[in-house]
């Protein structure tokens, strides 16, 4: 058994065939799917998948790239609609400084009000973060002593120091699609270094399709070829990846119900 801890099935590219695009997920052995919001305007959309499937839950945020956008999603909005039994998690949110498509400043605000209603709600912040590994850093430091919170990591591409701060914080790294791509040989280094008890995988659909999918639209039955690949890495079985794996997903996201066995 896997789960997807990190797609889009509200996106377009799915449009035409999510009952398909489901179904192919569940054959390949994926058990839950995490819909993540990345606009707290189009959450009702985010929502809609999410009640349409037992097996798919969501999360409610607001990417960094739709900060600016999105001023009014602050932390008392986040915690309102978090109180939906779909709703395990707080974002997308964090700091994106390679395409800067809101102000860094607008970036900041919106991350911390996310943590800030994670720390509220208990449910577990997914963070995006892309060439801003030092502000990452100082902001979930500075806001870990504010107050304990949970979150993950999710498609991790960046520095081993800031996985390893990550980890030291207590939050978990979620490895997509990105540690099959030829280029990316020290991210399958830091892959190697993290412990098993904090990795999640996911497709981040429909974007990063994995090897040997390169070039196609990404879907949930894909995390399939990423957990092999990491499994190859770690030396472990796939069964074991995938137990481990899918164990730190329900650890973290506490408020998914579990497959009947």
């Amino acid at each position: 058994m896997l789960v997807d801890s990190h797609c889009h099935l509200d996106f377009p590219d799915f449009a035409d065939e999510l009952d398909a695009v489901v179904a192919r997920a569940r054959a390949a052995g994926v058990a839950r799917m995490l819909t993540i919001c990345t606009r707290v305007s189009q959450f009702d959309r985010v929502l809609a998948v999410a009640e349409r499937f037992d097996d798919v839950v969501c999360t409610v945020g607001v990417h960094p790239h739709e900060a600016d956008k999105e001023a009014d999603a602050d932390t008392r909005r986040l915690v309102e609609v978090a109180r939906h039994p779909k709703v395990v998690g707080i974002g997308e949110t964090g700091l994106d400084y390679y395409y800067e498509h809101s102000p860094r400043d607008r970036q900041a605000r919106s991350f911390r009000a996310h943590i800030a209603a994670a720390r509220e709600t208990g449910l577990p912040l997914v963070v995006h973060t892309r060439d801003a590994d030092d502000d990452m850093a100082a902001i979930l430091k500075e806001e870990m002593q504010k107050g304990a919170f949970l979150g993950v990591l999710h498609c991790f591409s960046s520095s081993r120091q800031l996985a390893d701060t990550a980890i030291e914080l207590g939050l978990y790294i979620s490895l997509s699609g990105i540690v099959t791509f030829k280029k990316a040989d020290e991210l399958r280094e830091t892959a190697r270094a993290m412990p098993l008890d904090r990795l999640l995988v996911e497709t981040d659909a429909p974007y990063l399709a994995p090897a040997p999918m390169r070039g196609k639209r990404n879907e949930p039955a894909f995390v399939v070829h990423t957990a092999r690949a990491v499994a190859a890495l770690r030396g472990l079985d796939q069964n074991a990846l995938a137990s481990a794996t899918t164990g730190n997903f329900f650890r973290l996201f506490r408020r998914v119900p579990r497959p009947a066995r």
